[in-house]
């Protein structure tokens, strides 16, 4: 990335320097685009559902900030010679998730490829004064989480023919519900910092908020949460690629105080696709925020800067 040509433009309020989830161009004083792309290979069996997701996971992106989507163009590589209905449900479940978001699809562009791939390109807007961004957490907040933990593992699971029904069900559906009330509730308090957490995982994105706002972020690992089945997954084996290439990347800023069974260690890992948010806030808003958004919780804090970014206690 160092010989990528940068230049000075002071209407980019978030480009790509604290890696964060979204860029954020400055229009007017009181307006600025949120700008995301996301795509990749399927995770699911059913066509309608992989681009469900890949719209879901997509728009992820701009809830992070604090934005709200208004428009996307889809990116899609599907084989010459593939089934046209498989092509059909995939654009369609895409669609009717953007549909489900308030996001009008502008159009797109595809290739052929033999490896599916399929997302968005989308676009936000929001108040230049009001961006949710991942280097704001502050030395204090508390952190609090809006979805489960085991995604990634569990469709390795279903590929290996481990993982039963029910479980993939609830990992679907939590792939499927948009960060959108999520967001919207964040937005009636104090929030500092936010991001989502994706293909890096728990780890992987705690890690770039850390080091982006300087200080240290203590995660309660008993408090995590983790979908139906993906501990019993992974102490089976059930390792995605992905997983090892976020502990190689991200486990040299973490510091365990205890030790923690290895299946648990290794979600902590886990790539998400359509994972939920991690926001840094005061105590007493983290408290009303936990009791007003079903599924999220407390998993710790920030503190001042330690010598490592990552406390796993």
């Amino acid at each position: 990335m160092a010989a990528v040509p940068r230049w000075a433009d002071e209407n980019v309020l978030v480009g790509f320097d604290t890696a964060d989830d979204a860029g954020v161009y400055k229009l007017t004083a009181e307006l600025a685009l949120v700008q995301t792309v996301d795509f990749f290979t399927p995770i699911v069996d059913d066509p309608y559902t992989y681009g469900a997701i890949a719209a879901a996971n997509s728009l992820s992106d701009v809830y992070a900030m604090g934005g709200r989507p208004v428009s996307s163009l889809s990116i899609l590589a599907y084989p010459a010679q593939g089934e046209v209905s498989d092509l059909e449900a995939i654009l369609k479940g895409g669609a009717e998730k953007m549909r489900e978001a308030g996001c009008s699809i502008l159009g797109g562009h595809s290739i052929a490829d033999e490896e599916i791939k399929f997302g968005y390109a989308v676009t936000g807007t929001i108040h230049p004064e009001r961006i949710k961004a991942n280097a704001a957490a502050r030395a204090g907040d508390a952190l609090v989480f809006t979805k489960r933990l085991g995604t990634g593992v569990i469709s390795t699971a279903l590929k290996r023919g481990l993982a039963s029904e029910a479980h993939v069900e609830e990992s679907i559906r939590s792939m499927l519900t948009l960060n959108r009330r999520a967001c919207e509730e964040m937005l009636r308090y104090d929030v500092h910092g936010c991001t989502d957490v994706t293909g890096f995982g728990l780890i992987g994105h705690a890690r770039e908020m850390a080091l982006a706002s300087g200080v240290t972020l203590e995660i309660a690992v008993d408090e995590i949460r983790f979908l139906p089945g993906a501990v019993g997954y992974a102490r089976q084996g059930a390792i995605p690629g992905g997983l090892k290439n976020n502990r190689e990347f991200a486990s040299c800023v973490v510091e365990t105080v205890r030790p923690i069974p290895q299946e648990i260690e290794d979600l902590l890992y886990d790539p998400q696709t359509s994972g939920g948010l991690l926001i840094t806030l005061p105590e007493a808003d983290a408290a009303k925020l936990v009791a007003a958004l079903e599924g999220a919780y407390q998993i710790g804090r920030a503190v001042p800067r330690q010598p490592k970014a990552i406390r796993l206690i």
